[in-house]
C-alpha cells in the first residue's frame, strides 16, 4: 500500500484539476470561496445528460469536505431542483449510498467521482424521464 497522501495536499490535486478543466466535459467543480485556506465548501455543475429530461439543463451543487475527507466523503447538495431518488426532495442533499458504484465509499474517490456518477445515475433508464421542477428552481 502506498503512502496516504494528507487531505491539504489531496484537495490542491481537486482544485488544481478542477480550475485547469481537465476532468470530465460534462462536470465541473472549483472552491466556492478562494480564501477558504482549509478547502472545505466547494461548487459543483453538473450538464445533464442528452437523451434524457435533463437534456440542456444545468444543475448546481454545493459540496463541503470535512475535516475526515478523503477518508469519508463529502456531504453534496443540489442548489437547483431536480427530482431523482437519491435527493432528499426537501433540502437538496444527495445520499451517496444509493448511487450503485460509489455506495461504499473509497478514499480513491473524488468529487469529481461523484459528479460524474450522479451525471450518470441520471442518465439511468429508471431516472431519465422522471417528472422534473420546472427550470432555474432551486432548493
Amino acid at each position: 500500500m502506498g503512502a496516504k497522501v494528507p487531505r491539504n495536499f489531496r484537495l490542491l490535486e481537486e482544485l488544481e484539476k478542477g480550475e485547469k478543466g481537465l476532468g470530465a466535459e460534462a462536470c465541473s467543480y472549483g472552491l466556492d470561496e478562494g480564501d477558504d485556506l482549509l478547502m472545505t465548501n466547494w461548487n459543483g455543475t453538473i450538464l445533464g445528460p442528452p437523451h434524457s429530461v435533463h437534456e440542456n439543463r444545468i444543475y448546481s451543487l454545493k459540496i463541503h469536505c470535512g475535516p475526515n475527507y478523503p477518508d469519508a466523503p463529502p456531504e453534496v447538495t443540489f442548489i437547483s431542483k431536480v427530482n431523482l431518488p437519491c435527493v432528499d426532495q426537501r433540502t437538496g442533499k444527495v445520499d451517496l449510498s444509493k448511487l450503485p458504484s460509489i455506495s461504499v465509499w473509497k478514499r480513491d474517490f473524488t468529487m469529481e467521482t461523484i459528479l460524474i456518477e450522479i451525471r450518470r445515475y441520471m442518465a439511468a433508464p429508471a431516472n431519465k424521464k422522471l417528472p422534473q421542477p420546472p427550470e432555474g428552481t432551486n432548493f
